[in-house]
């Protein structure tokens, strides 16, 4: 599945709920989301729980973020395949190079 296809299908599936709670309501809902993926996150790397449990429940996590940001970008109608192509297509958007050259302290 692409990126727009997976756009899409959030659009199908979420559009009207998503209108209808606007963009604030949806960003809360995405930091909820962006929250337990850092827990998922904690556990999964201090060690406590590397098994398979942890590491499928992690994998659902991320996919849980990226559908909520899907959500926010059908609200506002961006579509995300092209803007990832326009800021990343080209190489990392500080120093232009496939593998980022840029300083540690910078963020590009």
């Amino acid at each position: 599945m692409t990126l727009r296809e997976f756009q899409t299908l959030i659009r199908e599936m979420y559009h009207d709920k998503d209108a209808a709670r606007g963009v604030e309501g949806t960003f809360m809902w995405l930091s909820e989301e962006i929250g337990e993926l850092a827990s998922a996150l904690r556990t999964h790397v201090s060690g406590d729980r590397r098994d398979e449990r942890t590491k499928e429940e992690l994998a659902l996590e991320f996919a849980d973020v990226l559908a909520w940001l899907a959500t926010i970008a059908n609200v506002v109608d961006v579509d995300l395949q092209d803007a990832i192509g326009q800021k990343y297509g080209a190489g990392c958007p500080g120093c232009g190079q496939r593998a980022c050259t840029c300083p540690d302290a910078e963020k590009p």
